[in-house]
C-alpha cells in the first residue's frame, strides 16, 4: 500500500470484548459501510440495525437521543440542529396543507412566527388564544377541526403556567394532537402527562455552558417514526460533535437546573419587596395567579424569573445598563447569568390586543439566573435597581 493511499486507510483501532471507554466516542463520521452490499440493502429495508449516512443517523447522535427519550418518560427522540429546527421540523412532519393549528400569544416568537407565517404559506390555518383562555380553546376545537395544539409552560417571557391536563384533556377529545414546548420546565417535568410530542431548545439547559446548539423532539415511538423521514429530508440535522457537548452538558443537568431554580426563587423574593418593582413573574411565588397549579405539575418553578419596573422603559434601560453579572443577551439556561428587556423580546409582530395578553410592558425584564454564588447576584440586582429609580423611576 502506497502512502498516499495508506493515510485515507489507517489501521483500525477497535476496543476488545470487555474494555469499554467511559466516555462513549464521537463518531465523527458522515458515512458508515457494513462488510457486504447484502447486508446493506437489509438495512436500508430495516431488516437489521445499524447505520450509514448520519443526516439521518448516527451513534453519537442516537445516544443522546435515547437519553433524553428515557428523560422524558416517552419511547424515541429526533434531535435538531437547533431549538427552532425542532419546531418547525416537527411542525412540518405533523401538519399538512387544509389542517388547523391552535397556538397561543404566550409563545417564543420564533415558534409563532413559524406557524403564522411560513405553516400559513403551505395552507395550514391558526387560532390564535391566551395559555389562560381554556373556554377559547375548547371553542375553537368545537369549531373547527384541528390537527395539533401547541404550546409551552411556563410561558416565555412572563412565566404563565398551561393547564397541561385540561389542555390534553380537550384536544384529545377533539382528535388532536397536543405539542408542547418544554424548555423552560427540563426534561424532568412534565413527562406525566398526555403530551403527544415534547419539544426542546437543547442550546439552553441540556448543554447548559451556551457554547453549542441543538433541538430535541420527543415522544412516542409510533410518531416519531413517522417524523424519522421528513427530518431528514428537510436536513436540520445535529452534529455528532455537538451532540457529544450535549451529552457532556448532560451529566450536570440536573445539579445546575436544581441550583439554579432554588437561586431564582431567593431572586424573585427579593425583587417582590422591592419598591421599585411593580410585579413579579415566577411561578414559585405564592403570589403568582397560577402557582397552586405550577407546584402541582413542576418539582422546581424554573429559572426564569420576569418583573415590571414601575418606572417603564426609562427604568428598564438604566437597570439593564448598571447591572455587572448578568450579561444582556439572547437564550437562557447556560451557567452565566442573562438579562432581555422589552426590545430584544421580539413581540412585534403582536398587534396591540395581543400585546396587552401578552403582559409584555415597556418595564418587563426577563432574567435567566445562573451558577453565580445568590448573594452576588441579589447585590448586582439590588444596585441595578437602585439605578433604575435613580430618575424618573418608581
Amino acid at each position: 500500500m502506497k502512502d498516499n493511499t495508506r493515510v485515507n486507510h489507517p489501521p483500525p483501532v477497535e476496543l476488545p470484548p470487555g474494555n469499554h471507554a467511559l466516555v462513549a466516542p464521537i463518531y465523527q463520521s458522515v458515512k458508515f459501510e457494513f462488510d457486504s452490499l447484502e447486508e446493506t440493502e437489509r438495512y436500508l429495508r430495516g431488516e437489521r440495525p445499524g447505520f450509514f449516512y448520519s443526516r439521518a443517523s448516527n451513534p453519537t447522535t442516537r445516544q443522546l437521543e435515547l437519553l433524553l427519550a428515557q428523560l422524558q418518560g416517552r419511547e424515541d427522540c429526533l434531535v435538531t440542529a437547533s431549538g427552532a429546527a425542532a419546531v418547525s421540523q416537527a411542525l412540518l412532519a405533523l401538519t399538512k396543507q387544509g389542517d388547523h393549528v391552535i397556538c397561543f400569544v404566550e409563545t417564543y416568537n420564533p415558534s409563532r412566527y413559524f406557524i403564522r407565517r411560513l405553516l400559513a404559506r403551505f395552507g395550514v390555518t391558526h387560532t390564535l388564544l391566551s395559555i389562560e383562555d381554556l373556554p377559547g380553546v375548547e371553542r375553537a376545537l368545537a369549531r373547527q377541526h384541528a390537527r395539533l395544539v401547541f404550546f409551552e409552560s411556563p410561558t416565555n417571557p412572563v412565566t404563565r403556567v398551561a393547564d397541561i391536563a385540561q389542555l390534553a384533556r380537550l384536544a384529545h377529545a377533539a382528535g388532536a394532537l397536543l405539542v408542547m414546548d418544554n424548555t423552560f420546565a427540563g426534561f424532568h417535568q412534565h413527562g406525566g402527562f398526555d403530551v403527544d410530542v415534547f419539544v426542546h431548545s437543547l442550546t439552553k439547559y441540556a448543554s447548559g455552558a451556551g457554547d453549542v446548539m441543538g433541538g430535541a423532539v420527543i415522544g412516542r415511538a409510533e410518531l416519531i417514526r413517522g417524523m424519522r423521514t421528513d427530518f431528514g429530508v428537510l436536513g436540520g440535522t445535529l452534529d455528532p460533535h455537538a451532540a457529544f457537548l450535549i451529552l457532556r452538558g448532560m451529566k450536570t443537568y440536573f445539579v445546575r437546573y436544581r441550583t439554579q431554580a432554588a437561586t431564582a426563587l431567593r431572586v424573585a423574593q427579593f425583587l417582590e419587596g422591592h419598591a421599585a418593582v411593580e410585579r413579579v413573574h415566577y411561578p414559585g411565588l405564592p403570589s403568582h395567579p397560577q402557582h397552586a397549579l405550577a407546584m402541582r405539575q413542576m418539582q422546581e418553578a424554573g429559572t426564569i424569573v420576569s418583573f415590571d419596573l414601575k418606572g417603564g422603559e426609562a427604568a428598564g434601560r438604566r437597570f439593564a445598563d448598571a447591572l455587572q453579572l448578568f450579561a444582556l443577551t439572547a437564550s437562557l439556561g447556560s451557567t452565566e447569568s442573562l438579562i432581555l428587556t422589552p426590545q430584544l423580546m421580539g413581540n412585534r409582530d403582536l398587534n396591540p390586543e395581543e400585546r396587552a395578553v401578552s403582559a409584555i410592558t415597556p418595564g418587563t425584564i426577563r432574567l435567566s439566573i445562573g451558577l453565580e454564588d445568590p448573594q452576588d447576584l441579589l447585590a448586582d440586582i439590588s444596585q441595578g435597581l437602585e439605578a433604575a429609580a435613580g430618575s424618573g423611576g418608581g
